[in-house]
């Protein structure tokens, strides 16, 4: 069972998912920080409230706190926005060397050839 393990964990598919695992979480910080430190207080400028967890209403009881479901909601959706650009721009800087032509096979010469003598002759 230990080499079984072993081979599992040595595969690069999960030293990758690893990697990208913790990227991500260090990202989701950074992101994070972004849209509560940046984003939502400038969003507040507009809304006239920079936290909107503030907003509640009762009924008996009960406290609904719909403002801090809105501010997580706009939070995923800052946050969706942001991953969407990144992943754009990430898509436009990744260089892809150049795709070559395939040369043409036999039958692709033979038919060029032909064509060409048919238009000598015309």
């Amino acid at each position: 069972m230990f080499k079984e393990f072993k081979a599992f964990i040595s595969r690069g598919n999960v030293i990758d998912m690893a990697v990208g695992v913790i990227v991500g979480a260090a990202f989701t910080n950074i992101v994070t920080s972004l849209v509560k430190n940046l984003l939502n207080p400038f969003i507040g400028i507009f809304l006239g409230k920079v936290d909107l967890s503030t907003l509640v209403f009762h009924v008996g009881d009960t406290t609904f706190r719909y403002g801090a479901f809105l501010n997580s909601l706009l939070n995923f959706f800052i946050i969706a926005f942001v991953v969407f650009l990144l992943v754009k721009l990430l898509t436009k800087l990744r260089l892809e060397p150049a795709k070559k032509t395939p040369a043409p096979s036999t039958t692709d010469k033979y038919l060029q050839e032909i064509v060409e003598l048919l238009r000598q002759r015309h």
